[in-house]
């Protein structure tokens, strides 16, 4: 794996790292296609309960890296054809597979930066965390997403104003929107995912990835539709070890251990 990118898998845990700080974590298609590769490593890897999401440095991502478009001038509009295509791909996966992801995010988490981050399936952020869209500030729309997520998590009068706007929010008043769940001392942030990643990790998989499907299917989906792909989720779960397990510690009133 590029040393862009750090991937380790441990326990049913897979940790990513982004390791571009001197440039922020900027995303340039280096760094898009080791982080694809990551991804695509983990959707292969059926012992993988949980993924990780973070990053190296003082910032989580500060969107695309400018410096690629500045350089590619009149040819800028192919640079960011070939990056979009392959930033696409990384929140559909990131969306799609099993497994939850988190992100834990530091410092600027802006442009795509923030679309990555909420693609994910929980956002955990240090106490110095900045949202901020950006995109606007380069004569732009957003990519990766952004503007469903947003708009999901704070409904369209709020996602308006802020995407066109382009304020920075800080960690507390985006956990206040909903935007995220969770902040914590900067200090603490890794040791805070990991303890969440173990948390799930510990817990029944195909009940875990059934929850993450229903919950982001339920936005598009009418009511009688999710009804039924309820019905074949809990099923499906019925048939497995870990309902067993779980249904007998409910009446032996202990711990249920889940995945052995």
């Amino acid at each position: 794996m590029s040393e862009l990118v750090r991937l380790a898998i441990t326990a049913g845990i897979a940790n990513i790292r982004l390791n571009r700080p001197e440039r922020l974590n900027a995303l340039d298609l280096a760094l898009a296609q080791a982080l694809l590769d990551a991804l695509a490593r983990i959707e292969a890897d059926p012992s993988v309960k949980v993924v990780t999401l973070t990053a190296e440095g003082r910032a989580f991502m500060a969107g695309g890296d400018i410096s690629v478009f500045y350089r590619a001038g009149e040819q800028a509009p192919a640079e960011v054809a070939k990056l979009i295509a392959l930033f696409h791909q990384i929140v559909r996966l990131i969306r799609h597979m099993k497994p939850p992801v988190i992100a834990g995010v530091q410092g600027a988490v802006a442009g795509g930066g923030l679309g990555l981050a909420l693609a994910c399936d929980l956002v955990m952020a240090a106490d110095n965390a900045s949202f901020v869209p950006a995109y606007t500030r380069i004569g732009t729309s957003p990519d990766g997403g952004t503007t469903w997520s947003i708009t999901q998590l704070i409904g369209p009068r709020r996602a308006l104003a802020w995407l066109t706007l382009g304020d920075p929010l800080g960690a507390t008043e985006a956990a206040a929107l909903g935007l995220i769940n969770r902040v914590v001392a900067a200090s603490k942030l890794d040791d805070e995912v990991v303890a969440l990643a173990q948390r799930i990790a510990d817990g029944p998989a195909l009940a875990f990835a059934s929850v993450k499907r229903l919950v982001h299917q339920a936005a598009t989906s009418s009511f009688d539709a999710q009804l039924e792909a309820e019905r074949e989720g809990f099923l499906a779960a019925a048939r497995t070890r870990d309902f067993r397990e779980g249904v007998a510690a409910f009446f032996e009133r202990r711990e249920p251990r889940f995945g052995e």
